[in-house]
């Protein structure tokens, strides 16, 4: 009888701890949501949105690239799928886009190449630019699948800044490169 108490006693407590290791589990989590939640208002650049390029043809260039290297293209280029990291049931996209050699969409950078970046928080990193000393090329425009900026940086090349609404995109549901 003893023995049987002495294990239930045993069987008690390792329970007691892992029913703590549970509690501060679940504590550690919320804690790491509040954490990300907070990220997530950080302004800053969160990854890749596009690569953009001058091209002496860029209806060839797409062909090549789609019979190649079997890029799906479109009258824009190629829309890479991706999973966010954070959020493993989203998908979120990056535009690869060739431009006709020579178009003002790169103005005032005379770089023959602009790279589109993800942003979160686009005011806010818009607010710090300026803050910073940054030339912030126009205003923050607005549309169904996010919010755009251009900056320009130290050596004149032209950056275009995405907020991006990727669900819109998702919705859309065109064909892109995975």
């Amino acid at each position: 009888m003893e023995k049987i108490f002495f294990i239930i006693i045993i069987i008690a407590a390792s329970l007691s701890g892992s029913c703590d290791s549970f509690t501060k589990q679940d504590t550690n989590m919320e804690n790491k949501k509040h954490k990300n939640s907070e990220a997530e208002k950080t302004p800053k650049v969160t990854g890749i949105g596009g690569i953009f390029f001058f091209s002496d043809d860029p209806e060839k260039t797409k062909e090549w690239y789609s019979k190649n290297l079997g890029l799906e293209t479109n009258e824009y280029g190629s829309t890479f799928e991706f999973r966010n990291a954070n959020r493993p049931d989203e998908i979120n996209y990056l535009q690869w886009s060739p431009f006709k050699k020579g178009s003002d969409y790169f103005k005032p950078s005379k770089k023959e190449f602009m790279i589109n970046y993800r942003v979160q928080n686009m005011e806010g990193l818009v607010k710090k630019l300026k803050e910073n000393g940054v030339t912030v090329v126009g205003s923050i425009e607005t549309y169904s699948y996010g919010k755009f900026v251009h900056i320009v940086d130290l050596e004149g090349t032209k950056i275009e800044l995405w907020e991006p609404v990727d669900s819109v995109l998702t919705e859309i549901d065109g064909k892109t490169t995975k």
